[in-house]
């Protein structure tokens, strides 16, 4: 019966490739142009992996679009017999309708996390093997792993561009820096002769941004991939259930999608500001704010409340906006994914055929 039903969404082709658009289309594209971009233009094109890159896309755009499909899929899964008639010649072939409402779950979901999972693949791969081969965010290329004494006597021998890219003061007598950085992006910046007066404001400019060196991450680690990989298949999943259940308990698929929507892009946002200590309750108990508690905590957007995502923040931000525990996250979670599958249920059981 789950077969079944795969194959029965499958074959709804608008569904099905606006799916693959949202989930793999568009990271995809944008994957493409950043490659092509750095291949034929190195010096202008920064390198198109990078953890920055995969925060903004497995962080960012991924749950979104998982979100949006996630509410699509399970509105179709919830309603679809109905819509098209077929409600009746399911129940007098005798097959349970527990049964026959359970088996959407499985099948929803197989669909939607292989799609998810190309697209995250992708996005991985892409991260890690296109990931910048030096730090470069101040527009200088420095070899990772330097010590301390090893960055200033590397900014000795760079005075000028280390001067005109992290000096934050008047700049000393004998630098000049017109317009653009004129040094690659693609290699390390050449040694250039300088005064060892420059040389010296250089190696004291290096001492006081070592910290931010020291900590610039280039791509993201195999911990927080899997971490974040698992956290977007949940996040995804459960919008899913709640989809059709609701689907299947007002028995089209419009309605639940629209509301679904407006919930979590709207009225979630209006309780997020909410900050009075007695109404903190109402935000744990919210499944956004739920999902959001779960989320990596190397990851520096809050991204799993669409229309909250990309509010700029460090890791732990997830928690200042959804306070609790993480057990309060699971138990809410595991209410709502219990009632939403019990209404779902309750409905397709007692619908007259």
């Amino acid at each position: 019966m789950i077969a079944t039903r795969i194959m029965e969404l499958s074959r709804r082709r608008g569904l099905m490739i606006t799916l693959i658009v949202l989930n793999i289309g568009l990271p995809a594209l944008f994957l493409v142009i950043r490659l092509l971009l750095h291949v034929f233009a190195p010096r202008t094109s920064p390198p198109a992996g990078g953890y920055f890159i995969f925060v903004i896309l497995a962080a960012g755009f991924l749950p979104t679009f998982g979100f949006i499909s996630a509410v699509m899929l399970g509105g179709t899964a919830g309603s679809r017999d109905l819509a098209e008639g077929m409600f009746r010649h399911l129940v007098v072939t005798g097959r349970s309708r527990l049964a026959l409402y359970l088996t959407r779950i499985p099948a929803g979901l197989a669909i939607l996390a292989s799609l998810l999972a190309i697209s995250y693949l992708a996005i991985c791969a892409v991260s890690v093997f296109a990931a910048p081969a030096f730090v470069s965010d101040w527009n200088l290329n420095i070899p990772p792993g330097l010590s301390k004494a090893g960055f200033e006597n590397w900014s000795r021998d760079r005075a000028l561009p280390v001067i005109c890219s992290l000096y934050d003061g008047r700049l000393p007598a004998g630098a000049s820096c017109p317009g653009p950085p004129w040094w690659s992006k693609s290699a390390i910046t050449p040694a250039q002769p300088a005064s060892p007066e420059l040389e010296a404001v250089a190696a004291e400019t290096a001492g006081r941004h070592y910290g931010g060196y020291r900590n610039t991450v280039r791509s993201p680690g195999w911990s927080l991939m899997i971490k974040t990989g698992l956290w977007i298949e949940l996040e995804t999943g459960v919008i899913f259930v709640l989809g059709l259940g609701l689907a299947a308990l007002m028995g089209q698929r419009t309605g639940p999608v629209i509301l679904l929507l407006v919930f979590q892009l709207i009225l979630t946002p209006i309780i997020a500001a909410i900050t009075l200590p007695q109404l903190q309750f109402l935000r744990r108990s919210v499944i956004g704010f739920a999902l959001t508690r779960l989320e990596p905590s190397g990851l520096p957007v809050v991204a799993a409340l669409p229309g909250i995502s990309g509010g700029a923040g460090g890791p732990g931000s997830a928690r200042m906006l959804s306070p609790g525990s993480v057990a309060d996250a699971i138990l809410v979670i595991f209410a709502w994914l219990v009632i939403w599958t019990i209404l779902g249920a309750w409905r397709m059981m007692t619908r007259d055929a």
